[in-house]
């Protein structure tokens, strides 16, 4: 069957390369990828017997998404029937079931579609080779892991396709592609964001990397360009997102005013001058999912600035392992230095774990619960630590700049901002919180600035 269709060029060797088992998609509003892929997965159907799996994390949006697209697609082919009579006698036509949502082809072919919110009805699926995880980032990375260990069909090619668009960089999609942290919280380079940007398509670790832009799609109306470029104007993170498929935070960022020091000379000569009376420590506990985050600051009381300048960040350790970590053997001897010069400086951690607080206390750390947590501290804390004129961390803090540079408010079901909630669990700003919990407002606005050395 010959089938002639306009492509985009920006999605030619896309179109046509089976050579690899995973394809991660990543584009702005509107680029193509979703079709491309649909399309993709329809052109080899009809070449081979397949079994193709739609994924999205809710079943019920498939319809009128992936479904939908997929019936557009095989509609402009001409292949498209929802009749079961006309299926039966012609040659070519694709057959559109909605109870349950299926197309089935002449060769035995066929597209299902499954939500990862019934998990039961995907891990139940035989026969599948090929996958498409539809906005992949809103799919759990245990459930996409679960998937990629279940689905095998032997004596027949695997192939997995991701698409989304590049939301915040604080999602699985990112950290396991592009950019992760191990352990140690120390950050590991996949593909360089700015790489995949400028070369569009490429191959690491056997996975095929395709970006593409609104510009890449020659069918997408020109009014619906001007109204992605208007973005700018009011909402530039989404802009960047939506325009130019870049990743970044979309939603309202909890502080637009953090940004990271472009001199370090001139960042530490700021933390010289403001002197160890105006030096604050913070711990926030975690193990598991959640992190150890130990902060080092600054508060620069005239000028209402906030200085973030070291860090200590993992999980998985013991407190027995993590106390006698170097870095943390180093910020006991500055507190005892400190104390030492005469100063009332203390570490100051979560109160929720009192037990780990004593062990600490017994290792010679100085350290106490913090008095800034109760029922509502999220919101009290939060809007305390936006009061700051500026939020400048050092580039070595890059746990800190990780999770605070794109962090933004959740929303409830209607859209409305939840202002105590977030879109990831900072621990850098919890450590933040505990560190200046006697720093009241009346502290940041009025205290006199008393550096020995201002």
């Amino acid at each position: 069957m010959k089938i002639t269709k306009a492509v985009s060029p920006a999605f030619e060797d896309f179109l046509f390369d089976w050579d690899y088992e995973k394809y991660l998609l990543i584009g702005g509003y509107g680029s193509g990828k979703s079709y491309q892929i649909g399309f993709k997965i329809i052109l080899k159907l009809l070449e081979e017997k397949r079994k193709a799996l739609v994924i999205r994390e809710v079943y019920d949006t498939i319809q009128e998404s992936c479904y939908d697209l997929l019936s557009e697609i095989l509609d402009d082919m001409g292949l498209l029937t929802t009749d079961p009579k006309i299926f039966r006698t012609s040659k070519t036509k694709v057959l559109a079931l909605k109870s349950p949502l299926k197309f089935k082809f002449k060769n035995g072919s066929q597209i299902i579609f499954k939500g990862m919110d019934k998990p039961e009805k995907v891990k139940s699926i035989n026969g599948v080779s090929i996958v498409w995880f539809e906005e992949c980032s809103e799919i759990k990375f245990a459930g996409y892991k679960e998937l990629l260990g279940r689905i095998r069909t032997p004596n027949v090619s695997m192939h997995f396709f991701l698409s989304c668009n590049p939301i915040g960089r604080e999602n699985w999609v990112y950290s396991h592609f592009f950019v992760y942290t191990d352990e140690d919280g120390e950050e590991h380079v996949i593909v360089d964001e700015q790489k995949f940007y400028d070369k569009k398509c490429l191959v690491k670790n056997g996975v095929y990397y395709h970006h593409s832009t609104p510009d890449d799609n020659p069918w997408l109306p020109w009014q619906y360009l001007k109204r992605l470029d208007e973005l700018r104007t009011y909402d530039y993170p989404l802009y960047m997102v939506a325009r130019w498929g870049r990743f970044g935070a979309t939603g309202t960022r909890v502080l637009p005013q953090f940004r990271v020091a472009k001199n370090v000379k001139t960042f530490k000569e700021a933390i010289a001058r403001l002197g160890p009376e105006n030096q604050y420590f913070g711990f926030d506990f975690g193990f598991e999912e959640s992190y150890n985050a130990v902060l080092s600051m600054s508060v620069d009381v005239k000028n209402s600035i906030l200085y973030i300048w070291d860090e200590v960040y993992m999980n998985h350790v013991t407190d027995d392992k993590f106390a006698n970590q170097p870095e943390m053997q180093r910020l006991k001897q500055r507190v005892d230095s400190l104390n030492g010069q005469g100063y009332n400086k203390i570490i100051v951690a979560d109160n929720e774990d009192p037990k780990a607080i004593a062990y600490y206390g017994q290792m010679g750390f100085r350290i106490r619960g913090c008095k800034n947590k109760f029922a509502g501290s999220r919101l009290s804390n939060t809007r305390k630590i936006k009061r700051f004129k500026k939020i400048v961390v050092s580039p070595k803090c890059k746990n800190t700049i990780r999770e605070l540079k794109d962090l933004t408010y959740k929303k409830d079901a209607k859209g409305n901002t939840i202002y105590d909630q977030f879109n990831i669990d900072p621990h850098t700003f919890s450590a933040i919180w505990y560190a200046l919990d006697l720093v009241t407002v009346a502290d940041v606005k009025e205290k006199e600035f008393n550096s020995k050395k201002g």
